[in-house]
């Protein structure tokens, strides 16, 4: 029996390597539950096509996070994207961006979140 050493759960990157191969239709992470055999875990989901796709003799499946019955399915490794995580840095960066950095009298670099932080933190003195 071949198990899924390498998958990862494509809603909260748990390992999903106890499981069997190939994966049942009804086949949940062990953590949160979510079904394996589902778009969200297939290497031929694409987000960006209007059918969410690749495959494109596969018949349409309008709940992409749900078991299917699709015949086109393969688990990818790589299914789990974590929510927010590149809009997050994209943000970071176009603060110190705009911001930059500013050297302290120690010779310290502290970026202009860092500083907004100190200010809003009640048990730090801003600048220490």
């Amino acid at each position: 029996m071949q198990f899924a050493t390498d998958l990862v759960c494509w809603k909260c990157g748990t390992s999903l390597a106890v499981l069997p191969m190939p994966l049942s239709r009804l086949a949940e992470c062990p953590k949160c539950r979510a079904y394996l055999h589902s778009c969200r875990l297939c290497q031929f989901y694409n987000p960006r096509l209007t059918s969410q796709c690749d495959e494109e003799r596969a018949e349409e499946v309008r709940d992409k996070e749900g078991a299917n019955f699709c015949d086109w399915f393969k688990p990818r490794p790589d299914a789990h994207r974590p929510r927010g995580e590149g809009k997050t840095q994209a943000a970071k960066a176009g603060l110190d961006d705009l911001f930059g950095s500013a050297q302290t009298s120690g010779g310290k670099v502290e970026t202009a979140r860092d500083k907004f932080s100190d200010l809003f933190t009640p048990d730090k003195k801003p600048g220490k």
